[in-house]
């Protein structure tokens, strides 16, 4: 590692990565393992199972063969840990007081090299995962934005959601758990990130011994995104709610395309903050919403920037048309000066407070590397920010925010008519 370099990475003979992001006298570290196993890696007849696979992992190891072992073992070193699934990774990690690193890696690392898989323990996680995907249904906020993929993507990887359906979870069985996880959790798929307050010897050593007998294996792929679309599409649920609640947004491009930090400055003028165009026209002029926010998600091969908000009933064909309006107008006249800065010293101090803590700058780092496999640092990232004229959001704009990329999925007491349809198109 260079001297001025804020990370260092190195990667172990069997192809696995590490990656240490020092937190000079930090007090606590985290320890993130992230693995090219999601949701776009899996067959209709399996949808969920990577979901699946990271709940197993903390039910039980050979030296840990109980899900209390673990849990137990957690809370007695006072620790933050969870895991996450997504598309196109899962990850485990823990956020401890720096003098029980050697206690938490060591059980992270049993949790994922090791689980036993009970088959009872399956049949009962079943029960669970099922509850959690009908949670989700009576969370129409976050209900939405897979409703957003599903009518992007369809019947494809992509398209699925990533805790798969009630009917596939509970067909799932420990030989397809098994085989799965022999075909994408090899080493040359893993990355391990250490960041905070460590000893670096330490760490390289205890990662080795516990990592480093691993042997080198074959990663499955998956199938690439197939992107077809012609016209603006609609997905509605009818659902009896307080709210409407929508997504709004377009087709864009996979995270290596360069106009990523571009589509960030565009997707921040938008909705990132209090005074972002569309918090402005949609809640403070129209008092038609609480929330409402722009983002962006960019994947391997494939990406999209949505537009979210919550609004009465009554005025979402009127909010739908305010929204398109302004991406039309976005496309069609320069940002000015004042607000292409405050858009981006807006990015640039979200990102510098949101890497205070160790887990922050852990998922980071290994977010970059697992996707891109290659590291951009804070000061990289905010450079390149810096760098967005003008010029450049309004041709990324005109790129986006065209009929054949606009999509519109919601959830309410709602019904397609002629004039969702009139208000959910860029005019000409």
């Amino acid at each position: 590692m260079a001297d001025n370099s804020p990370y260092e990475k190195i990667t172990l003979g069997n192809g696995l990565r590490v990656i240490l992001v020092p937190q000079g006298t930090g007090l606590a570290a985290t320890i993130l393992v992230l693995v090219e196993a999601g949701s776009k890696y899996e067959t209709k007849d399996i949808n969920g199972l990577s979901h699946f696979l990271e709940h197993m992992c903390f039910k039980g190891t050979a030296k840990r063969p109980k899900a209390m072992d673990i849990a137990s073992e957690f809370d007695g070193m006072g620790a933050s840990y969870n895991a996450f699934t997504s598309q196109e990774y899962t990850g485990y990690y823990a956020k401890i007081e720096s003098r029980q690193f050697s206690r938490a890696l060591d059980l992270i690392a049993d949790m994922y090299l090791n689980p036993l898989f009970d088959v009872q323990e399956i049949e009962k996680e079943k029960d669970v995962i099922v509850e959690e995907i009908r949670m989700y249904e009576d969370l129409p906020p976050r209900k939405v934005h897979d409703l957003f993929t599903n009518l992007l993507y369809g019947d494809q990887p992509a398209g699925w959601d990533i805790t798969g359906t009630p009917e596939i979870v509970r067909s799932l069985t420990r030989e397809a758990i098994v085989g799965y996880r022999a075909k994408h959790y090899v080493p040359g798929a893993t990355v391990v990130v250490v960041a905070g307050g460590y000893d670096r010897a330490a760490v390289l050593q205890d990662i080795a011994r516990l990592f480093g007998g691993v042997p080198r294996d074959h990663k499955h792929g998956k199938v690439n995104v197939r992107e077809s679309q012609t016209e603006p599409r609609v997905l509605l649920r009818a659902k009896e709610s307080d709210q409407t609640h929508l997504v709004l947004g377009c087709r864009a491009f996979p995270v290596s395309d360069r106009r990523r930090y571009v589509l960030e400055v565009l997707s921040d003028i938008l909705g990132g903050g209090m005074s972002s165009r569309l918090f402005q026209k949609i809640r403070e002029e129209l008092g038609a919403a609480y929330y409402v926010r722009s983002g962006t998600e960019l994947f391997t091969d494939h990406g999209y920037l949505a537009i979210s908000a919550g609004v009465h009933h009554e005025k979402f064909i009127q909010v739908v048309g305010e929204i398109a309006r302004e991406l039309a107008r976005i496309a069609r006249e320069p940002v000015g000066d004042e607000e292409l800065a405050r858009a981006k010293e807006h990015l640039s101090g979200n990102l510098i407070l949101s890497l205070e803590t160790s887990d922050a700058l852990a998922m980071f780092y290994g977010g970059d590397e697992i996707l891109e496999r290659r590291l951009e640092t804070p000061q990289e990232l905010l450079s390149k920010i810096q760098a967005v004229r003008a010029e450049d959001v309004r041709a990324c704009a005109e790129f986006l925010f065209r009929n054949d990329r606009l999509n519109l999925a919601a959830i309410g007491p709602l019904h397609e008519s002629d004039e969702l349809r009139g208000a959910l198109r860029f005019t000409q």
